[in-house]
């Protein structure tokens, strides 16, 4: 028996099974990272999706506050409606540290929002408006992370033609404000 043949072929069986074993492990850890990745993604936009439909809900609520009987309880009500707080959860365990950072500021904001408007604060009003721009420029700083972590890209306001992310520049209450003129409210 020619036992360098034999070692030969054991070798080259144990090292064409080896890089098998090594070739499926590297495709499990991509597939692995593809499926986070998705996963994230989907997180990340199904948080902004519930703080949109809260938010829409707060400013249909503030536009008129005297028709709710109950207004603290209507805006209590936006949040849960939205499911932002089960969402949330998702998203402090899917997300990167700095996406759960801006994902926790936006909400945040999104709750003096709410409880702004639970006092019975209308959407002309400074006191809202003073929660709003806040909010919006934390929805941005928000989206920005996303993007710079998805796509390794950024924008600016200036890419919309915005000077800043609070939409002041563009807000006819603030800008009147501004120009010495009174909001009015209903």
């Amino acid at each position: 028996m020619d036992w360098g043949t034999l070692v030969a072929t054991v070798s080259g069986g144990l090292i064409a099974l080896s890089g098998t074993v090594l070739a499926e492990k590297l495709r499990r850890r991509h597939e692995d990272d593809r499926s986070s990745e998705t996963r994230r993604r989907a997180v990340y936009v199904e948080f902004i999706t519930a703080a949109g439909v809260c938010h829409a809900r707060l400013r249909q609520l503030a536009q008129d506050p005297d028709a709710e009987a109950d207004l603290e309880a209507a805006a209590r009500l936006a949040l849960a409606d939205a499911a932002i707080h089960e969402v949330r959860e998702r998203l402090f365990i899917d997300a990167t540290t700095e996406i759960a950072g801006a994902g926790q500021a936006m909400f945040e904001r999104l709750r003096a929002l709410q409880r702004v408007v639970a006092t019975g604060a209308w959407q002309t009003s400074p006191a809202f408006h003073d929660v709003y721009h806040p909010y919006l420029d934390a929805v941005w700083a928000y989206r920005v992370a996303v993007r710079q972590e998805l796509e390794d890209g950024s924008f600016s306001p200036t890419a919309f033609g915005w000077e800043a992310w609070d939409g002041k520049d563009r807000c006819a209450v603030c800008r009147a404000g501004r120009d010495g003129a009174l909001p009015v409210e209903a």
